[in-house]
């Protein structure tokens, strides 16, 4: 059997074919283009399926299904991405829309962190639990929960919305319309923009400046962290800072849910034990179940940027 699972993020679409084992055997990438109209967009993913047939060497008809793991509130039942701030859609029949140009084919629509984590529940660091929980930082901070064995995504599809829970009262904007919102400090877009309003208090000749060649657009997520590792006390600080509002958002979330396991994934994950041994420390000192014998678990997504891909894909296939 073969499998067909897109992964739509407000920067790129990534396609994949995922055999039986749980594992891309061919993938397919383009530019996601925010904004645009649904049909244009609709288009786009077509052209993403059409592609990584090709480079599968497959047809429309060896996949079951096109499973979408898309970003906002989407409803599953009906196929209709209700909100998706990143991708500034409202009420879009995406699975209609798909559906009018894949000839009737099966379309399999879930949040995109839903998505992520079914993939990290099925085939990766998420394996073998009851209750887990994976976290995506990217573009936003998505989240997945998955409640005895089964994906929660509340009573109107809108659960699991983590990055749009308020850790700073009257903070930051976020694009969801709230203020201080998660999403708003620990996404890597959150942490490009912390590093940048360091950048002011930096002197120009310091590795936070020469590691960009002078030009502040050149920030990413792993310039402070590079900055941090050549011994600037300017980037320590900002991977101080972001490390903390990580910590504080994180904690909230296992002492609501308290799952056996919390992964971690997207690009900024690459930094490994830099980040996660210091966010450990940070929750031990700050979780209510300090005292408990048994605790959350924190590890990085073992399926980095395919869990997406592999989540969607086998979106139709219980466990």
């Amino acid at each position: 059997m073969h499998y067909l699972g897109i992964d739509i993020g407000g920067t790129n679409l990534v396609a994949g074919i995922v055999d039986e084992n749980y594992k891309i055997i061919a993938k397919f990438r383009a530019k996601t283009k925010v904004p645009s109209e649904p049909e244009e967009f609709a288009d786009d993913l077509v052209k993403t399926v059409n592609g990584v047939l090709k480079e599968a060497n497959l047809t429309l008809n060896d996949v079951p299904w096109v499973g979408l793991g898309c970003p906002g509130t989407i409803n599953p039942v009906t196929g209709v991405i209700e909100f998706a701030n990143n991708l500034y859609f409202k009420n879009v029949e995406l699975r209609k829309l798909m559906q009018e140009r894949l000839g009737g084919k099966e379309i399999l629509l879930e949040n995109d962190a839903n998505a992520a984590a079914y993939g990290e529940y099925i085939a990766g660091a998420l394996k073998g639990s009851d209750n887990a929980m994976a976290i995506t930082l990217g573009t936003g901070l998505g989240g997945g929960i998955i409640i005895n064995h089964e994906l929660y995504s509340g009573s109107n599809f809108a659960g699991a919305e983590l990055g749009h829970t308020v850790i700073v009262a009257g903070g930051k904007p976020c694009t969801c319309g709230r203020d201080g919102c998660w999403e708003s400090y620990s996404s890597a877009t959150g942490l490009i923009k912390i590093t940048k309003e360091h950048m002011k208090d930096a002197p120009k000749d310091s590795a936070l400046w020469t590691l960009i060649d002078g030009d502040i657009n050149k920030v990413n997520g792993r310039t402070a962290f590079d900055a941090m590792r050549a011994g600037d006390a300017i980037g320590q600080a900002v991977v101080d800072e972001y490390i903390y509002f990580l910590g504080v958002g994180l904690t909230n979330m296992i002492n609501i849910f308290q799952p056996d396991v919390v992964c971690i994934g997207g690009g900024i994950c690459n930094e490994g034990e830099t980040l996660l041994a210091p966010l450990r420390e940070f929750v031990a000192k700050e979780q209510y179940a300090m005292n408990s014998a048994k605790k959350t678990v924190i590890c990085k997504a073992e399926l980095g940027n395919d869990a997406g891909v592999i989540g969607a894909a086998m979106l139709g296939v219980k466990v």
